[in-house]
Parts: structure tokens; sequence; C-alpha cells
């Protein structure tokens, strides 16, 4: 019986954790690029997109597909560096514990 009441207190410090991070990522701001800087993007920690910066040069009718490849490269580096910070912040919850492949909690 001891056991299952040291691990209830666990599970409740690890949902405390949990909820704290949670809280943490939407807060953060993580920026993505392309095209050497000409497109950026800032999602949160939730991979959820908040800005896009494009540079004037970029605004020429014949370029638009350049654009479109641009700003969609520019998110995705921008998506690949918020799993990062998210399995980092997860290593940290989890106490080191890795999640089954394919768990995503959000």
């Amino acid at each position: 019986m001891k056991d299952i009441m040291g691990l209830m207190k666990q599970l409740g410090q690890m949902q405390s954790r949990m909820q704290a991070m949670q809280d943490e990522l939407a807060a953060l701001e993580i920026g993505g690029q392309s095209g050497g800087g000409l497109v950026e993007v800032t999602l949160d920690g939730k991979a959820n997109l908040k800005r896009i910066k494009l540079d004037p040069s970029l605004m020429k009718p014949e370029e638009v597909e350049i654009v479109e490849d641009l700003v969609i490269a520019a998110i995705q580096d921008a998506k690949g560096k918020v799993e990062a910070a998210l399995a980092e912040k997860m290593q940290a919850v989890t106490g080191g514990l890795p999640l089954p492949p394919g768990m995503k909690l959000f």
C-alpha cells in the first residue's frame, strides 16, 4: 500500500510538471528561416504559427512559387526546433524516461 501511495504522489508531481511545461511551451517563441533569411517565421512551443516576415525583394509576381516554397521551408525549420525543444523539456519532466515511439502529449 505504501508503494501505491508513493506512486500516486509521483504521478501528481509529474502532472504538475506537465502543466507547467505546457504553459512554458505556449509562451515560447521559436524562429525558423529559409532563403538565407529572406523568409522568417515564428512559432510558439506548440507549433502554432505566430508571425511571418518576408523580405520585400521577394515581392515579384514571377517569384510567387519561390516565396511559397521558402515559407514552407522556414516553417519546417521552426517546427524541427519546436520538436527538439519539446523533447528536451519532456526528458526533464519524465526524469529521462523515454516516451513510447509515436506517443504525443499535445
